[in-house]
């Protein structure tokens, strides 16, 4: 990854996320909403209702709702993988961090200076900055991982012995950490792990929009990142 005052012209807007990278960030963000709020509620069950459960079901909805997210949450994440490899190279970023590379450590300890309000002016990258490629690697795509393993894992204990989800899950993931009631517990904690993320990340991008007269939350939503200056910007190359 190069400086930023290596690249030699300034572009006051670059394409940067393309059409399937975008509809897929929203539509996860929406099944990860869906999960936290469900996945919740199946931990924490309400209190009884009146009457006979067959006429309420209401936590049977809750269930199908978040069965409906987890198997949309992992359809996603797979298609997620697949652009990144066939997607332009802002795509690939967060799945292979350029960690060989000492520049990219630079970069990471001045994002640190520059999130701590140590350093006074922000370098200017067209995709993610090093420091947030650090933390959506490890804090979002292996939490993902986790999230779907020990998720599907779950489920195959209902879905029964024959299912293909308890083969490919359950049958070495409850196992590995002891019993059923452990996989839940980490499970649970691990949406709290990406809710931890998810705030983190809604900050930074706010924060980011304001300080350092870059777009990121409209780059989302339109593909194109735009520079409301004239400093020069690391390519990401």
């Amino acid at each position: 990854m190069s400086q930023p005052n290596d690249t030699p012209a300034f572009q006051p807007a670059v394409y940067v996320y393309e059409a399937p990278l975008r509809i897929w960030h929203w539509l996860n963000a929406l099944a990860i909403v869906v999960l936290a709020i469900t996945g919740y509620f199946i931990g924490s069950p309400l209190p009884t209702m009146s009457g006979e459960a067959s006429d309420h079901f209401l936590m049977g909805y809750i269930r199908f709702a978040h069965f409906a997210a987890g198997y949309i949450l992992l359809i996603g994440f797979l298609g997620r993988i697949y652009w990144a490899f066939v997607g332009n190279n802002h795509a690939r970023e967060i799945f292979v961090p350029p960690f060989h590379k000492p520049e990219y450590w630079s970069g990471v300890l001045h994002e640190i200076r520059w999130y701590a309000f140590l350093e006074k002016e922000p370098r200017k990258y067209t995709g993610h900055n090093p420091l947030a490629i650090l933390f959506m690697h490890f804090m979002f795509v292996w939490g993902m991982v986790f999230m779907i393993v020990t998720g599907f894992a779950l489920y195959g204990e209902g879905a029964g012995l024959d299912s293909w989800q308890f083969h490919l899950f359950s049958s070495w993931v409850i196992p590995l950490f002891g019993q059923s009631m452990d996989v839940h517990t980490w499970h649970h904690m691990g949406m709290w792990w990406i809710l931890l993320f998810v705030m983190a990340h809604i900050y930074v991008a706010i924060r980011e929009d304001i300080m350092s007269r870059q777009s990121l939350v409209s780059t989302m939503i339109s593909g194109w990142r735009t520079f409301k200056d004239q400093r020069k910007v690391d390519d990401g190359h």
